[in-house]
């Protein structure tokens, strides 16, 4: 498993490119997944797990590994599957995703695919809400699952969407002419979460789920005038089905009507490329998920040049 990861610089020419690589795996040894290989850390044999006081049920143990504490989730459980049993021939996921690193407790790691985002597509319409993917896509003749990590980490521990009231104070005095904001997310709980730390301050949302989606809504929308008049801003996901954040902000960026959108773009992944890369696509900040207080001021930011100062406040 040492070599499943090497070569991570060559695999940052794809972001850009409307590409992703997947590490694909399974759970108890049936249904195939994948994750974004950005989002891993490491891949290796589970080690001897800790149980410790009061773990969430999801919560496996947790692992000293490379001089780090890491919870490791049992993803089959927190699913809706069945728990895993015995961990001797089981592998370990370490990621870093939301600003948190944590371990995917799963039955077989496979390999690594290079896929386009519009083979990547949203979960069928009868999956439900309560299910727990992003999206599906096919490899090798069999559907492979997506799956929803910021809902099962959200479940383990909630995030809090409140904002300062520092930062709300300060947001008062501004007082905004467009106040409403285009958010683009495939994860439901990612988007629930950005809207309420948006409303908070008194904007309001327009929610999609994912680039294309969002990249039409704009197109629809300056047909009817100016999207400046229409639309403060765009928060936008990176990882998304068909169409991913740096595509749809390079998009935007080449459409006369829509250029000088102010784009935040708001992601789970981290690492130094996504610097050069909201360079490359033109976007005007990178904000790694979740602080409330972060978001938010971004967005006071971003809607400060287009504000009048309430001297009533």
């Amino acid at each position: 498993m040492s070599g499943i990861l090497d070569s991570v610089n060559q695999r940052t020419q794809l972001v850009g490119q409307n590409r992703l690589e997947l590490l694909t795996f399974r759970l108890n040894r049936r249904q195939r997944y994948g994750i974004n290989v950005f989002k891993v850390k490491e891949v290796l044999q589970c080690p001897k797990l800790t149980s410790m006081p009061n773990l969430h049920p999801f919560v496996k143990g947790v692992a000293y590994i490379r001089g780090q504490t890491i919870s490791v989730i049992d993803i089959s459980l927190a699913t809706g599957g069945r728990p895993v049993e015995d961990v001797s021939n089981c592998f370990i996921i370490i990621s870093e995703f939301n600003r948190s690193v944590q371990g995917f407790l799963v039955s077989a790691v496979e390999r690594i695919v290079n896929i386009n985002w519009e083979a990547i597509l949203p979960p069928p319409q009868g999956a439900g809400r309560s299910n727990y993917l992003t999206a599906v896509t096919e490899i090798d003749n069999e559907l492979v699952e997506i799956l929803d990590v910021e809902k099962i980490l959200d479940q383990i521990s909630p995030v809090d969407t409140r904002l300062s009231s520092d930062l709300l104070d300060e947001i008062s005095l501004i007082t905004p002419t467009v106040k409403t904001v285009l958010v683009a997310d495939d994860s439901m709980v990612a988007r629930k979460q950005v809207q309420r730390a948006i409303e908070s301050i008194g904007c309001d949302c327009i929610c999609v789920k994912d680039g294309k989606e969002a990249l039409q809504t704009l197109q629809k929308m300056a047909k009817n005038g100016s999207i400046y008049d229409q639309l403060a801003l765009v928060i936008s996901d990176i990882e998304m089905p068909e169409m991913d954040g740096y595509t749809l902000t390079a998009a935007i960026r080449g459409d006369q009507a829509l250029k000088d959108l102010h784009v935040i773009l708001h992601t789970s992944l981290s690492g130094v490329f996504n610097q050069a890369m909201i360079e490359r696509v033109g976007a005007n900040a990178f904000i790694p998920k979740f602080n409330p207080d972060e978001l938010g001021r971004a967005v006071k930011n971003a809607m400060t040049p287009i504000a009048t100062v309430n001297i009533n406040a």
